[in-house]
């Protein structure tokens, strides 16, 4: 009998460099898509997904992320002796309960391999969901919930993957397909950014991930792989032919909140799906055509 998957891990100890100077003393997690932090449709989207357990593997500045899940009494005071209702309720909607919250420090900037190994008291012996909040996902369906769902009916690992221009492979983790069966794909093979002319397919993976535990043994020999870093990819790699391990081809839409243009295209794009924002916002629109 397959365990339940209730636990969620969301690195997020990265410096934001990209954003500069807005990330000096903003953590980049905590950089708002319309009005809500991206941090808060990472937990949103797990939460979706069943997860009740989060791990934050944090650094240095980064306590605004756990104190964004905190009760703030005072406010909650203030909001509500002004009848300021709907406020409210979306307060204390986004607080985690008692308890679900538990931070790690990743001390030393040694790859996302290094930041889930970090997290290894907090995942034990259970699966668990890795979310990286800068791929910020659009799904009717919540992506964590997908791959819940293809761990339930595949009982091993599952990773989102999309296709992506051939040129761009080198930037990505790649996997080696064994057989194509359309939603799922059963993996061969990882590389983490292969030169183009190497790679063995253009079928990517993504910041979400469905993993067994056993990946922590691998990760904790601290080999280095692309880039001088421990890569989650090199350690998912060596349970291939020991565990189930599928690629699943999501529904849905990813923004790359990593890159300016990707998170102004998010800002826009979800801004669109709000009833209460779109006509607005398509009429400021026109005016840059």
């Amino acid at each position: 009998m397959l365990k339940p998957l209730k636990k969620a891990v969301m690195p997020v100890a990265g410096m934001g460099t990209r954003f500069l100077p807005a990330t000096k003393a903003i953590a980049k997690e905590m950089l708002p898509v319309v009005d809500r932090p991206l941090i808060q449709y990472a937990v949103d989207e797990a939460r979706a997904a069943g997860i009740e357990q989060f791990c934050f593997v944090t650094g240095r500045g980064k306590m605004a992320i756990v104190e964004h899940f905190d009760v703030h009494f005072e406010l909650e005071r203030m909001l509500e002796e002004r009848g300021k209702a709907k406020e409210l309720a979306e307060l204390r909607a986004q607080a985690l309960p008692p308890g679900s919250v538990t931070t790690t420090r990743q001390q030393v900037p040694m790859g996302l391999g290094h930041a889930i190994w970090a997290a290894r008291s907090f995942i034990g012996d259970d699966p668990f969901a890795i979310l990286l909040p800068d791929d910020l996902m659009m799904c009717d369906v919540s992506c964590t919930r997908q791959l819940a769902d293809a761990y339930q009916e595949t009982g091993g690992n599952v990773v989102a993957i999309e296709e992506v221009p051939r040129d761009r492979v080198n930037k990505y983790g790649v996997i080696d397909i064994e057989k194509d069966m359309g939603r799922l794909v059963s993996v061969k093979g990882l590389v983490e950014k292969p030169p183009i002319d190497q790679a063995p397919s253009n079928l990517t993976i993504i910041g979400r991930y469905v993993l067994m535990p056993e990946v922590i043994a691998h990760l904790a020999k601290m080999e280095l792989g692309a880039g001088g870093e421990v890569q989650l990819t090199d350690g998912m790699a060596k349970l291939l032919g020991h565990q189930p391990f599928h690629g699943l081809r999501y529904e849905g839409r990813r923004f790359d909140c990593g890159d300016k243009v990707g998170f102004l295209e998010a800002q826009i794009a979800f801004a669109l799906k709000r009833p209460e924002l779109a006509p607005q916002v398509r009429e400021f629109l026109a005016k840059y055509r």
